[in-house]
């Protein structure tokens, strides 16, 4: 499912890449995933923003979304990344949702499959992603499909006030 085709999960399910015609579903998706992560107020951007950075030139994110029965229940959106230790291009899995009702049904396994056979064809080094650590359901998924959970390691991040004044000294 590389460049548009589409990849049949089962006799009803479908992923696929976002169009521009996606932007609107897909971003009321974000909004999902940040009231599901009780982080709704963190979300500042929209949907003309998310279209620039998905189909601009040059574009910094792609995303799949999965669709049943012609509806979109979940995506994923992700980028590049680069590991100077492997000295190769990774691919960083910024979100990974499933619409509640439709969880437990193969999707969001199907999504990250499909993000870790993009990974391989594409020559990366690994497939990497964070998750909340009070988000036990998610940890148990992603350790059961073999991820390893890093407790060494934290994120560090600078944004708002505190990025424009590091950035304009």
């Amino acid at each position: 499912m590389i460049n548009g085709s589409k990849l049949d999960l089962s006799q009803t399910a479908i992923l696929r890449p976002a169009t521009p015609d996606d932007v609107p579903v897909l971003f009321q998706l974000i909004q999902a995933l940040a009231e599901y992560e009780k982080l709704s107020h963190e979300v500042s951007g929209n949907p003309d923003h998310l279209k620039q950075h998905l189909f601009g030139s040059p574009s910094y994110i792609e995303a799949i979304l999965a669709e049943l029965k012609g509806k979109a229940v979940g995506f994923a959106l992700f980028f590049y990344n680069y590991s100077t230790f492997l000295t190769q291009p990774g691919i960083y899995l910024e979100d990974l949702f499933v619409l509640p009702e439709y969880r437990r049904q193969g999707i969001g396994k199907a999504l990250i499959t499909h993000l870790a056979e993009l990974a391989v064809s594409r020559g990366c080094g690994r497939l990497e992603w964070s998750v909340l650590d009070w988000n036990q359901p998610a940890i148990n998924f992603y350790q059961k499909i073999g991820a390893t959970i890093l407790p060494d390691w934290r994120i560090c991040r600078v944004t708002g006030p505190s990025l424009t004044a590091l950035g304009n000294p």
